[in-house]
């Protein structure tokens, strides 16, 4: 039986391929159309998997009604079958994702991000992408259309840039991969949108937390988190200082 750092990879890359088929097949002449397909489309083969490889688990997902029992289960997939559909539906933006997270007793445990677009996964378990050197100031990465107002004060403040980029996934990632340094979001997401991501960044060392810097909290009656950081461990301090100081 496949880890459940290895299932997720799969499935998560898995979804992936749907995803660009979904693309291929129906164009980009109707974004609306092609956002729904790609999120019912991935959500079928998501949850088809799940209920085969794993079926006493509880799934939280962004395109399925909540179940209520997974707030009394040990182990919760976190689920987002295509998290960026606006640069999905946007030809030639490869920043969007796919994200699949393991809950279990009050921890994650495993999780994948697989960027189909640029043929990537990157999953727990595995050995972390090689990040260059830092030069230069910090790059941070903030939303395309709704970066918050404190990401140029940090930036500014540390004598770095900002760049934009689409889905959490794939600015999480940019995190990961060492292009870029840092990911503050205050602008609200749920939890399917950061579970997955940041079981990845902790897995290879990454310092995440809310942007007060307490602790991020899973499968929660509520799904909604009001804030995130992901950065280089030793910007974390910097950042949070920078933060409360408002």
């Amino acid at each position: 039986m496949l880890s459940d750092s290895a299932l997720a990879a799969r499935l998560a890359t898995d979804a992936g391929a749907l995803l660009l088929r979904v693309r291929a097949e129906l164009g980009f002449a109707d974004p609306a159309a092609l956002r729904d397909a790609g999120d019912a489309r991935s959500q079928v083969l998501l949850a088809q998997a799940l209920a085969r490889h794993r079926p006493r688990d509880a799934v939280l997902s962004e395109e399925a009604v909540d179940d209520p029992a997974r707030l009394a289960a040990r182990r919760v997939w976190i689920i987002d079958p295509l998290d960026g559909t606006r640069e999905f539906s946007e030809q030639g933006r490869s920043d969007w994702a796919v994200h699949v997270a393991l809950w279990q007793d009050g921890e994650l445990t495993a999780g994948a991000v697989a960027l189909p677009a640029q043929g990537v996964t990157l999953a727990t378990g595995v050995p972390p992408p090689a990040r260059p050197a830092p030069t230069g100031g910090p790059r941070l990465v903030a939303s395309r259309t709704r970066a918050p107002a404190l990401v140029a004060t940090v930036a500014e403040a540390l004598g770095g840039t900002v760049v934009p980029l689409g889905s959490a996934g794939a600015k999480v990632a940019a995190v990961i991969r060492g292009e870029a340094d840092a990911y503050i979001h205050a602008g609200g997401q749920y939890e399917w949108d950061s579970a997955a991501p940041v079981a990845v960044a902790r897995s290879v060392g990454l310092h995440t937390s809310r942007i007060d810097g307490s602790a991020l909290v899973y499968n929660r009656p509520d799904p909604f988190q009001p804030d995130l950081l992901v950065c280089r461990s030793d910007l974390a301090g910097p950042i949070l200082a920078l933060i409360a100081r408002g």
